[in-house]
């Protein structure tokens, strides 16, 4: 590497300069690295070049080709005059550091890995009817492409409406779910204010609220992840969320929340309640029975699932006027796009098939159930179409592992809070669902 001895004191300072005007997390040794930057020489694997920085002018101090741990001697490279006139046009790199509360802030990661069984991320394993592919291809010959969207997605939300039997001024669409959850926390949460969840739960309640500056309040579930009514009073009670988020049937968990259980919820709760039903359509019951005009309610739901249309992005929730209205002020104009309205639309023309694949579903979930709990496997109950289960002999990243290394993808949440070793499978087609459960067989016998 090339070191102090080598560049010398000046080269030192040069560098301490430098990694705080360009906001370097790291510099190694006196040297800031430039990758790719000089075209017509050959560098084996980089090249590192320390700099003077004054003001927002920076020259070159010394120039070494090569790899970290062997530079030449007297660290000068046959580069270093191409490399001069190339930084003598460079503009200063000025890095605007991120908020605050948002530096320790992760991103939401799902691998996609190619695979022959992919059952990792809670989509539909059918593809939609090929009526509704034929009929969205034939209204998209037939769009105005110049134009812009219908501004209020009358057309879309009229259909959704109908399904729940509804008004459309209760119904707000938007780019998927996550959009529509965002949309609520920016119009009711936002800096200052406290949103309330209980982990384990989906990971986006709580970005989503982080990342509009919202406080978020994390309560515990239960050991078995039902929701513990004491935990519930005691967060609401003291934190006083603006929204508390619920999730039934809770991802990752898979369980439903009873009716009893979100009734006792709406009562204590001084904000909005939120009930995220991604997966409400492979449950028994809904909380969209319990919204109506004086309620602060909304239930949310998505086209990804059931509908089979996870590359559309389309998500939308039913609630009160009042509460539609204050949304329609916050989200961005023309958010969705005519081809996602026309899909969402045509979509509902087609129930009795969605309906017929949410059975499949169910079906095979069961199934699978019943064939994990005679592994040495604990299986957790679920109303979703995936399974939470936890391998009692192995940890769970090896056999997430050595499913990966048999072609068949599952989400490990063995390193997430307070899920240990568990893991979750999608719930697929017939024949996946056959190679997951020889390849789960082998991996924990």
């Amino acid at each position: 590497m090339c070191g102090g001895g080598q560049l010398g004191r000046s080269a030192q300072q040069a560098r301490c300069r430098a990694q705080r005007t360009l906001g370097l997390d790291q510099c190694p040794g006196d040297i800031i690295v430039l990758r790719d930057l000089i075209p017509g020489h050959e560098i084996s694997h980089f090249m590192l070049v320390a700099v003077d920085v004054i003001g927002h002018h920076r020259k070159m101090r010394d120039v070494c080709g090569g790899h970290r741990d062997s530079v030449p001697a007297g660290g000068v490279s046959e580069c270093t005059h191409a490399a001069s006139a190339h930084l003598g046009n460079v503009k200063p790199v000025t890095r605007v550091p991120v908020r605050d509360d948002l530096r320790a802030l992760e991103g939401y990661h799902s691998p996609q890995v190619n695979v022959s069984v992919r059952l990792n991320t809670n989509e539909s394993p059918f593809a939609p009817p090929t009526a509704w592919r034929d009929a969205f291809a034939a209204e998209l010959a037939r769009v105005d492409w110049q134009r812009y969207p219908d501004r209020g997605a009358r057309a879309l939300r009229e259909g959704i409406a109908a399904q729940h039997g509804v008004s459309p001024a209760q119904v707000f669409a938007a780019n998927g779910s996550n959009e529509v959850l965002q949309t609520l926390v920016l119009t009711f949460a936002g800096p200052g204010r406290a949103v309330a969840t209980f982990e384990p739960t989906y990971q986006m309640h709580g970005q989503i609220a982080r990342v509009a500056g919202s406080i978020v309040v994390e309560g515990e579930r239960a050991p078995d992840f039902t929701l513990d009514m004491a935990e519930v009073q005691r967060v609401l009670s003291t934190a006083l969320p603006a929204i508390t988020f619920l999730c039934s049937p809770n991802n990752p968990t898979g369980l439903v929340e009873p009716e009893g259980k979100i009734r006792a919820v709406l009562e204590q709760a001084p904000g909005l309640l939120v009930v995220d039903e991604a997966y409400g359509q492979f449950a028994e019951w809904s909380a969209l029975g319990l919204v109506d005009e004086e309620t602060p309610l909304v239930v949310t739901r998505t086209f990804s699932k059931t509908w089979s249309m996870a590359g559309t992005r389309l998500g939308y929730l039913v609630g009160p006027e009042w509460l539609v209205a204050e949304l329609d002020k916050v989200v961005l104009p023309y958010h969705l796009d005519t081809a996602k309205q026309i899909a969402g639309r045509l979509a509902l023309q087609y129930v009795d098939e969605m309906e017929s694949r949410v059975q499949f579903i169910i079906d095979e979930r069961e199934r699978l159930s019943t064939a994990m709990a005679a592994l040495p496997i604990d299986v957790f109950p679920s109303g979703a179409n995936f399974i939470l289960f936890r391998p009692r002999k192995r940890s769970g990243h090896h056999v997430w592992q050595s499913l990966l290394d048999r072609d068949v993808l599952v989400r490990d949440c063995s390193g997430w809070p307070r899920l240990e070793n568990c893991l979750r499978v999608t719930i697929g087609t017939a024949e996946e669902n056959n190679v997951f459960l020889k390849a789960l067989a082998e991996v924990t016998t």
